[in-house]
């Protein structure tokens, strides 16, 4: 079959079964082993069976196992760089790059090329650290995690992409005893008693999803402990459930009173993101 009517066809096949058509260019791509620039110069030649084979293989995984396609392939594009992900590590979002994009921003606006020390805590992939540290080489990265085998995947992207990233095993800021500028952490979320999408509570690792009854657990176990590991001028950026702003600007300000507290809209209007300034961030 040629290529161009198999993607159409397979697309057709996605949307049938309520799956995103976009898995079938990831998924083709992955099983020949190229990238998707080359794949569109080879639109009109002829899939060889054993290729065609292969893809209904996985494909099938995916419609109709429940399987997501990062972890069929092996790889999340997260911010330009590709990231190994597998069942011991969230698929890494959208939001959470605009999260990055946010920290970065206020890094040259606050810090203006210093070399600071950021905590990425609960990395999971190490998505976030990982990012930073190659955007930006004035920060030397901390990153924490209570599971060892998210670790050693964070560890095997650190490898892969060439970031320098301290990784270290514990629950939230344990392991951590420097003193930090920033603090970054997308902590599991999501209230216990939460509907959540079959393809993502069935896959993904529940540990990494679940923040307790009200989905704070862990932005008040953060909050309580940062001043032990934060400096007097410092900053932390959370992700958080849209509908929990006020939720997350009352814990900030009930273990930091004094400081400035700012939510940030993701790019669908919703409040995903607040930044906490300790100490002097005047411009």
């Amino acid at each position: 079959m040629i290529v161009r009517k198999f993607i159409k066809e397979k697309e057709r096949e996605a949307l049938e079964n309520n799956k995103e058509d976009s898995a079938v260019i990831l998924l083709l791509c992955h099983i020949m082993n190229i990238e998707t620039t080359k794949l569109f110069l080879l639109l009109d030649d002829e899939l060889s069976t054993d290729i065609i084979e292969k893809f209904n293989e996985q494909f099938d995984l995916y419609l109709h196992h429940n399987k997501p396609i990062q972890y069929l392939i092996g790889t999340s594009c997260f911010y330009g760089y590709d990231f190994i992900v597998n069942e011991d590590v969230l698929i890494p979002r959208f939001e959470t790059e605009e999260l990055v994009e946010n920290v970065l921003y206020r890094y040259d606006k606050y810090f203006k090329n210093q070399k600071i020390k950021v905590a990425d805590v609960a990395t999971g992939s190490g998505c976030i650290g990982i990012t930073l540290a190659l955007e930006e080489p004035n920060l030397d990265v901390y990153a924490t995690d209570i599971s060892s085998n998210a670790l050693a995947v964070a560890r095997k992207n650190a490898e892969k992409l060439g970031a320098n990233v301290k990784f270290y095993e514990g629950d939230m800021l344990e392991p951590l005893n420097d003193k930090f500028d920033i603090l970054v952490s997308n902590p599991p979320y999501i209230p216990e008693n939460e509907e959540v999408m079959s393809l993502v509570k069935d896959n993904e690792p529940n540990i990494a999803l679940f923040g307790g009854l009200d989905g704070l657990k862990f932005y008040n176990i953060i909050l309580r402990d940062a001043k032990r590991i934060l400096k007097d001028r410092a900053m932390i950026a959370f992700e958080h459930g849209y509908d929990k702003k006020k939720e997350i600007e009352a814990l900030a300000k009930k273990y930091f009173p004094l400081a400035k507290v700012e939510t940030l809209k993701d790019l669908e209007g919703k409040d995903r993101m607040t930044f906490i300034y300790i100490g002097d961030f005047n411009e």
